[in-house]
């Protein structure tokens, strides 16, 4: 029989606190989604709907969420493919230059966001990208890479070569060692940098900010620009939106993951 231990509980306690104070000011949003007045406020009067239907027969609301997840995807693309083959170069190289190479790729995550924004907006002023769908893809692909680089470099760190060596001693060639060895074992670092940097161009506002405009206007632009104008409480609403697909993608993605060990 175990005996009462103090220590334990007070470790669990404390990480139930935690817990609680790290998702109220996200819990807080939900309430105020339902106000029936055109204010955000908590605890909010009255109740409605209105604002979830706002968004969605809004066409600036819903057309910058269209905006959003159209370059997030594009995004996703673009920047697992180039990180993937990054972490893959690195890996291989194993020398200074690779680790040289690793920190020019991660530096988008420490240089300061406005920083970078500013960066950006001046060399799209001459190239012309302001505004565009192409400029905002390779803007948000160099904020992404380094997310899809660092997940595909974990699964690779404790990827073990001999497998490849003993594909090759069987007469593989290294195109099909990569597809058949390679890539079904580092898959699962693929795909979680594929979703950070989804995630990353969905909820980018800074850089966007900078290379908006009037006719390509991204979903946190468009909440940023509400909250600026007219706190409307539709930015709630959006925020439970989003708050309850990650809850519901993460959810699914513990599922499976569960699923996957009992099996």
């Amino acid at each position: 029989m175990t005996g009462f231990r103090p220590g334990r509980l007070l470790l669990q306690l404390s990480c139930l606190l935690i817990a609680i104070w790290l998702v109220a000011p996200t819990l807080v949003v939900i309430p105020m989604s339902f106000a029936d007045r055109k204010s955000l406020a908590f605890p909010p009067q009255g109740f409605s709907t209105q604002w979830y239907a706002n968004f969605f027969s809004n066409p600036q609301w819903f057309g910058s969420l269209v905006v959003s997840v159209k370059i997030a995807a594009m995004v996703a693309v673009v920047a697992t493919i180039i990180g993937t083959m990054a972490a893959i170069g690195i890996e291989r190289l194993k020398t200074r230059a690779g680790g040289i190479i690793r920190v020019v790729l991660l530096t988008p995550m420490i240089v300061p966001g406005v920083v970078l924004a500013v960066g950006i907006y001046a060399v799209y002023l001459d190239t012309r990208l302001v505004g565009t769908w192409t400029g905002y893809v390779l803007a948000h692909t160099l904020l992404a890479i380094p997310f899809v680089v660092i997940a595909v470099g974990a699964n690779l760190a404790v990827f073990d070569a001999r497998l490849e060596t003993a594909a090759a001693s069987l007469g593989a060639s290294r195109l099909t060692t990569f597809f058949t060895v390679t890539l079904p074992l580092i898959l699962p670092g693929i795909l979680s940098g594929a979703l950070f940097a989804f995630v990353t161009s969905f909820d980018e506002v800074i850089v966007s900010l900078f290379i908006t405009s009037p006719q390509l206007k991204t979903l946190p632009v468009q909440i940023f620009s509400s909250m600026t104008r007219d706190a409307d409480p539709t930015v709630a609403a959006v925020g439970s939106l989003i708050f309850l697909a990650t809850t519901l993608i993460i959810g699914l993605g513990l599922i499976l993951g569960l699923r996957r060990r009992g099996a």
